[in-house]
C-alpha cells in the first residue's frame, strides 16, 4: 500500500514539475501552466496528507490511487524521461498541450479523475472530493484551452 502511495504522489509531482517547465518555457500561456501545475501539487499534497492521517487508520480511499505499482513506476519513468527531454528544449506550444492531454488521460492520473467524479456514500470520501472539486478534469481544461486558443490536437 505504501508503495502505492509513493508511487502516486510521485506522478503528481512529476507532472506538477513538467508543467512548471512548460509555465517558465512557453510565457504565453503560463498562466494556464501555472494553474494546472499548482493543482497537481494539491493533488500530491491530498495523498501525503491522506497516507499519514487516514491509511493507518484504514479509512483513506484506496479508490484514489492506481491500483498497480507497475504501471505507476511506468508512467513515472515516462514522465521523468519528459522532464529529462524538455528541461533545456521548450516543446513547441502545440506539442505541449498535446504532451500533457496524454498525460491527463493515462492511467495513473485517470484513477484520481473518476474518484473525484464518482458518488459516494462515505463522508470521507465526500471530503476528499470537496477538496479538490475544482482541480477536476484536467484533460477537459486542456482540451478547453486548446479550442479556445487554436492550438491543434494531435
Amino acid at each position: 500500500m505504501l508503495q502505492l502511495f509513493d508511487g502516486s504522489i510521485q506522478l503528481e509531482l512529476n507532472v506538477a514539475k513538467l508543467y512548471r517547465i512548460f509555465c517558465a518555457g512557453l510565457p504565453r500561456d503560463a498562466f494556464f501552466w501555472k494553474r494546472l501545475a499548482m493543482e497537481e501539487e494539491n493533488h500530491a499534497n491530498l495523498l501525503k496528507s491522506g497516507r499519514y492521517r487516514f491509511e493507518p487508520l484504514g479509512k483513506f480511499p484506496i479508490e484514489i490511487l492506481s491500483s498497480s505499482i507497475r504501471e505507476l513506476k511506468s508512467a513515472n519513468i515516462e514522465i521523468q524521461d519528459i522532464i529529462r527531454k524538455y528541461q533545456d528544449t521548450i516543446p513547441s506550444r502545440e506539442d505541449a498541450f498535446n504532451i500533457a492531454l496524454k498525460l491527463e488521460q493515462s492511467a495513473g492520473e485517470l484513477h484520481f479523475q473518476q474518484f473525484i467524479e464518482k458518488e459516494s456514500e462515505s463522508e470521507l470520501d465526500k471530503i476528499f472530493q470537496r477538496l479538490n472539486r475544482d482541480d477536476k478534469d484536467h484533460a477537459v481544461k486542456l482540451r478547453t484551452y486548446m479550442n479556445s486558443h487554436d492550438i491543434n490536437l494531435q
